[in-house]
């Protein structure tokens, strides 16, 4: 009997959705490797395996067999996905090109030592686009964005890394560069096809800051999301019509570098947050009447996001405001989509050194899922009145 592996629903499907991967057609207690194999948009190889045993039919099910081993182990149906590494260190998986899919090569190879004899193999297409969503370019005075259609959320970039691209579903962003004013929330009027629901922004980082920023200074925006943001304005003066915002005091000399690693610790550059001196800095978001969901890692190293998220919790409850704040125990700085990767460091695009993110890898995992699914039923609750529908691709 030859070896089949399966992974179901189907084999093709959007980024965020969970998948069962089973094998069958092995021996009754058969040991095997399974590998994963994706291969990046720079060429770039990540791969993840885990050793496994069959079980009395001669079958495997991820969603309840254990990994004995390997990149992970215990019962982790997205294991494979969520522990790909690459050989070249400090690489980060990224998505430019959403009209492309993912495609993850997963494998089944005899024995637990080396992986020479294939038994069988398929590929899981892990789709950015869902069907009938269109990405449009906008390029309009100062406004560089794009728009998926059906309708969008704002997504300010990150100075960690690239924006988030997440046009699956059916609420997207339009993605904005440093420069953001409200130029996009006046295109989406005058675009026939967007809602008039409200707006929401979303922004990991720098772009949590400028996230809820936006909420507090722009008019139209209803719900804002930050991800390993700060309650304080960041590396440079914010302006607008009649104000100025200072950026948090900084010190780079307070910057850790592992002598083992050659990393860079930045968590204890910024001034103190709870000294007066630093509060002019503060974006005020008790003025603002969105609302905001406020998410960070406690082993955040970039900077101490978990301390800021409360800070600004604390000041909105003071002021009578909503809020919603998830801290999460083993997650680092970069919560990405959920079954992406940990990355727990890379090269900071601004200051060209390899920083350290921090993360433990299933903790990170776990709140990645998490933090994905409290994202989408915030926008839904505030932007759209709604509970959460279900998608496919």
């Amino acid at each position: 009997m030859s070896v089949q592996v399966t992974v179901l629903p189907s084999p093709r499907c959007l980024f965020d959705d969970p998948v069962q991967i089973c094998v069958a057609g092995l021996q009754p207690q058969q040991a095997v490797t399974l590998r994963a194999s994706l291969v990046d948009e720079s060429g770039e190889l990540f791969q993840a395996h885990a050793h496994y045993r069959a079980g009395n039919s001669g079958e495997l099910d991820l969603s309840c067999s254990p990994a004995l081993g390997g990149s992970y182990s215990g019962v982790e149906p997205m294991g494979l996905l969520w522990s790909l590494q690459s050989k070249t260190p400090y690489k980060r998986l990224a998505k430019r090109n959403v009209l492309t899919p993912f495609c993850v090569d997963l494998e089944v190879y005899e024995g637990h030592g080396d992986m020479n004899h294939l038994l069988g193999k398929c590929t899981n297409e892990r789709w950015f686009l869902g069907e009938g969503v269109k990405r449009i370019s906008v390029r309009e005075g100062r406004l560089k964005a794009t728009l998926f259609l059906p309708p969008a959320t704002l997504d300010a970039q990150s100075r960690a890394g690239r924006s988030r691209r997440c046009p699956g579903r059916t609420k997207r962003p339009l993605v904005f560069g440093r420069a953001v004013r409200c130029d996009g929330s006046s295109h989406g009027a005058r675009n026939g096809k967007v809602k008039d629901t409200g707006i929401g922004v979303l922004g990991l980082s720098k772009g949590g800051d400028l996230a809820l920023s936006m909420a507090t200074f722009l008019p139209g925006i209803k719900a804002a999301v930050s991800i390993s943001g700060s309650c304080f304005n960041s590396f440079i003066p914010l302006r607008g019509d009649g104000f100025t915002v200072p950026p948090h005091p900084y010190d780079l000399g307070r910057m850790k570098t592992s002598d083992e690693s050659g990393l860079v610790d930045f968590s204890d550059v910024p001034d103190d947050h709870r000294d007066p001196a630093t509060w002019n800095c503060r974006i005020p978001m008790e003025r603002s009447l969105a609302k905001f969901l406020l998410l960070s890692g406690m082993d955040d190293t970039n900077w101490k996001s978990d301390l800021y998220c409360r800070d600004a919790v604390q000041r909105l409850q003071q002021h009578g405001r909503e809020v919603e704040f998830c801290s999460y125990s083993g997650a680092g700085h970069l919560l990405e989509p959920p079954y992406l990767p940990l990355c727990q460091a890379s090269i900071h695009k601004v200051l060209g050194v390899f920083v350290h993110w921090g993360g433990q890898w299933r903790e990170h995992a776990k709140a990645q899922e998490d933090a994905w699914h409290r994202i989408q039923a915030f926008f839904w609750q505030h932007l759209m009145d709604s509970d959460i529908p279900k998608s496919k691709l």
